[in-house]
């Protein structure tokens, strides 16, 4: 094979230049950084472009068969060489690009070293990077590293920081027996090993005996050792390829920063999660949303809680109990007691939050008398409210933004006094409004009305769609058997509560609807899908004649960048999922008995005895309710909606099963104890197995 139109100069990797990446690529020039701090570095040298050389650097074939028979030997044939891609695209801050262009080892002989070249650098012409690095030149940007073949006896890859779990006190090492490129194609799974910066082993995946470990303390001491030297080398944790040879020395093959670094929640940052909230609103908020609709559910969770003395006033005001994350709303779940604190030991020494409980306790007893009649008193006068508001068309525009702002003060008294109800008052033997409103949605379907007749005749189906500014969702579509419709009047008093905020939410989007039908026919430039851009005292300065804030035009809706973890903490405005150490515990009973069946995601074809599996309570789902067999839900209460009417039902239900849609995908047969919270996967002969960590009672 000629070589002739590879125009092509050597730099040894020990050569002053050959730590500028503008020339021999970030592969090598890291390598050559590295190999002048002291690194174990192979030796080597880097074919580059001649025109990007300088003038002293030995150019053309025999320049490059005397580089390569300096490593292969004087036949060419007594060592095997390794070529890979060095270019000014890979292996940068940016992006590694990992993988993307060609190596070729174990290269034998003058023409394999060729053809490995050229393939190489025709690699550079197949693969485009997405972000060109600053250092790049005209052209491909394409150098080719030479180094020798080593055997490896254990290698791999070995991260400075950890990248998953965003940790800078820890090191992250993957191993496999022989060489590191069996691990980085992915062709072994090899060991992954957490290590502290001093060296000692935090956690084996898979675990290994003690005696027989790839990496036992003698290797991952010197490994350590590496990184840190590397860290101190080039100024951040690195990214490593590595290998022990047969005589047990260590190499580094490859070091580059690492691109993917995971942001870690400060030390402190709360513990949220949709759970409690998701109900109410399962899906992506606009900001005028937000604050019509969040903001005053924060508010009256707040005075509720600060009622109940479940926490401190300094730490109420501090923080709101329910925000928004990527337009999801999210809870403080430690404020609502939904996840228990870390600290429960030093809690008890505390008598901090026992003596504000005992301070609270009086009006909690009064208040648990008097909030049934409270509870009646605010509903009448949110009815009479409701019902003395004209049709929207009729209203004069400073009435209509009256009107969204008496909602937003009476909400926050509804959510108040509404979790107080769940939590003081008996549940009754009431109907739920959910279960009210299939009731009459069936009745009415039976009697041929129409959609919108019926939400007319009968706004309690308001309850089965979620609050919104745009168009209204469709009812269901259609339901199963249903209980027989007894009347508003029979629903319990948190049920009672929990249906006229849906209705004052539904007030507002028709007010927020017609104002924003008349400034779009006005100006052009606040319809409803830009006034939804808006935040509220945003509007009302609009109302006043102040003009639209600075920079409306560039602002976008929110889009759905997917659902919250059922639990996180915040890192730089970004949810980051909260790991939970020691074995999982089983979810929450909610009622219903014991049922069995075969888990199904409310999706596709309905099994015969479905075990509903969901993340969480969803209103929108209640329809699918009758004829389940089971209920079980990665998030929410016993006290949430769905819960509630799922036990009018007799479905066996648990809830706050940790990461139930991805442990019981479709078809997993399951068993479902609705007062334990247990949840079982059958075998086939019908047995029950847990499939949750749960404690077992002796044997008889």
């Amino acid at each position: 094979m000629s070589i002739d139109t590879l125009e092509l100069a050597v730099v040894p990797l020990d050569a002053p230049e050959a730590g500028d990446p503008r020339l021999t690529g970030a592969k090598a020039a890291h390598l050559a950084r590295a190999a002048v701090a002291g690194l174990p570095v192979l030796p080597g040298f880097v074919l580059v472009p001649v025109e990007r050389a300088s003038g002293a650097a030995p150019a053309g074939q025999e320049a490059m068969r005397r580089a390569w028979r300096a490593l292969a030997g004087q036949d060419g044939s007594a060592r095997a060489v390794v070529v890979r891609s060095s270019s000014v695209h890979e292996d940068t801050e940016d992006s590694s690009m990992a993988g993307r262009f060609e190596s070729v080892l174990d290269v034998r002989g003058w023409e394999e070293f060729v053809a490995a070249v050229r393939a190489v650098l025709e690699s550079a012409r197949r693969v485009r990077p997405l972000r060109p690095s600053p250092d790049a030149v005209p052209g491909d940007g394409m150098a080719v590293l030479v180094q020798p073949m080593l055997t490896s006896a254990v290698g791999g890859v070995m991260f400075g920081a950890d990248p998953v779990e965003g940790r800078t006190d820890r090191i992250l090492v993957s191993a496999v027996s022989g060489g590191p490129h069996r691990l980085v194609d992915g062709s072994t799974q090899g060991v992954r090993y957490q290590l502290t910066r001093r060296g000692r082993l935090v956690r084996a995946e898979p675990a290994e005996p003690r005696g027989d470990r790839l990496l036992p303390h003698r290797r991952t001491a010197r490994l350590v050792a590496l990184a840190r030297r590397a860290e101190r080398a080039f100024g951040s944790p690195q990214d490593m390829e590595f290998g022990f040879d047969a005589e047990e020395r260590l190499w580094l093959f490859q070091s580059r920063p690492i691109t993917a670094m995971a942001t870690r929640p400060p030390r402190g940052a709360r513990l949220l999660g949709p759970g409690p909230v998701a109900e109410t609103f399962p899906s992506v908020l606009q900001p005028l949303e937000e604050d019509l609709w969040v903001t005053p559910m924060s508010h009256g969770l707040t005075v509720a809680l600060d009622i109940a003395g479940a926490a401190s006033r300094r730490r109420l005001r501090k923080v709101p109990v329910v925000t928004t994350v990527r337009g999801r709303a999210a809870a403080d779940l430690r404020l609502l007691g939904v996840a228990p604190s870390p600290h429960p030991f030093l809690e008890r020494l505390n008598p901090a939050p026992g003596a504000r409980r005992a301070l609270a306790a009086w009006r909690v007893g009064r208040l648990r008398r008097v909030l049934p009649l409270l509870a009646v008193d605010l509903m009448a006068d949110v009815d009479r409210a409701l019902a003395g508001f004209p049709p929207p068309r009729k209203m004069l525009s400073g009435e209509l933004l009256d009107a969204v702002g008496w909602g937003r003060s009476v909400l926050s008294a509804l959510h108040a006094q509404e979790s107080l109800a769940g939590v003081l008052l008996d549940a009754g033997h009431g109907t739920t409004s959910a279960g009210e409103a299939l009731a009459e949605l069936a009745e009415g379907r039976a009697r041929g009305l129409a959609e919108r007749e019926l939400l007319e005749r009968h706004p309690v189906l308001l309850a089965l769609l979620p609050p919104t500014l745009a168009g209204r969702p469709p009812l269901p579509a259609s339901i199963g058997r249903t209980a027989l419709p007894r009347g508003v009047g029979a629903l319990t008093s948190r049920e009672g509560l929990r249906l006229r905020i849906r209705w004052v939410q539904e007030m507002q989007a028709r007010m927020v609807r017609e104002l924003a039908g008349r400034f779009g026919a006005r100006d052009g430039e606040l319809g409803l899908s830009r006034m939804v851009l808006l935040r509220w005292e945003e509007l009302l300065q609009v109302a006043r004649g102040e003009g639209l804030p600075a920079g409306f035009a560039e602002r976008v809706p929110r889009t759905d960048a997917g659902e919250l973890p059922e639990e996180f903490r915040l890192a730089a405005g970004m949810p980051v999922a909260e790991t939970k150490a020691g074995p999982r515990t089983p979810g929450q009973g909610s009622g219903g008995g014991f049922g069995t069946g075969t888990a199904w995601d409310g999706h596709g074809e309905r099994p015969d005895h479905p075990v509903l599996v969901v993340r969480f309570l969803d209103p929108a789902l209640a329809p699918l309710l009758p004829g389940l067999a089971g209920l079980v839900a990665a998030t929410g209460s016993p006290l949430s909606h769905l819960a509630v009417l799922a036990r009018e039902y007799r479905i066996p239900t648990a809830v706050g099963v940790p990461a139930a849609t991805e442990r019981f995908p479709n078809g997993t047969p399951l068993a479902v104890d609705g007062g334990t919270g247990a949840v079982l996967v059958r075998d086939l002969s019908g047995a029950a197995a847990p499939a949750l960590t749960t404690p077992q009672e002796p044997a008889a």
